[in-house]
């Protein structure tokens, strides 16, 4: 049993000198626009408005830092989300977009406290060029990856587990590295803590 006991907000960043101090394992959201990303991050908050939802791609762009504390098992432990800006999305120009990777590389590749990168990709449609680059980039970083694929609800039921299955097969990652994930029907929220708080308890 999993309880979110609190969620804060903590502060944005845009570079490492704005990075929280504190030395508190984190867990970073990165995924292309349109995937779902707020409501999922709120799902597994436990709260409707932690990150803000919004119709229009390209809102966040700078990464913003919460802490929640969390019950498991007995044990109480805060671990804090990095909630990405989205790539590939084209509605800005050039120059921003180029500001945002430098951003996100530096974050992914030189946070040491940064224990797992959850890749949030749609379930429904599959991985598209630009969630096969940022998964070939995650390989070289230090941190350990786990792929949600959302909008699973879209997705017949009987059709979930091999949805999974192929998956894992087409982005070349073992099973246990991708879980099946919908805000709507909160589907995959259990999963995704056991993996995320096994990670980080170093198991």
């Amino acid at each position: 049993m999993i309880k979110v006991l609190d969620a804060v907000f903590v502060t944005t960043a845009t570079n490492s000198a704005q990075w929280p101090r504190e030395p508190v394992p984190e867990v970073a959201y990165v995924r292309r626009s349109t995937v779902r990303k707020s409501s999922m991050i709120n799902t597994l908050a436990h709260r409707n408005k932690l990150v803000r939802v919004s119709n229009t791609p390209g809102r966040t762009r700078t990464l913003n830092f919460f802490d929640l504390t969390i019950e498991s098992h007995g044990k109480k432990r805060v671990v804090r989300l990095c909630d990405l800006p989205g790539y590939g999305f084209a509605k800005v120009s050039k120059a921003e977009r180029e500001q945002w990777q430098e951003m996100i590389s530096e974050y992914l590749s030189e946070r040491t406290t940064l224990k797992v990168v959850v890749s949030i990709i749609d379930g429904e449609i599959g991985p598209t060029g630009d969630d096969v680059q940022m998964l070939d980039f995650l390989q070289t970083t230090p941190p350990k990856i786990l792929v949600a694929a959302t909008k699973l609800d879209r997705v017949g039921k009987s059709h979930r587990k091999p949805r999974v299955l192929e998956l894992a097969k087409k982005l070349d990652l073992p099973l246990e590295a991708v879980v099946g994930f919908s805000a709507t029907e909160r589907l995959g929220v259990v999963d995704v803590w056991n993996r995320v708080l096994a990670t980080v308890d170093g198991r």
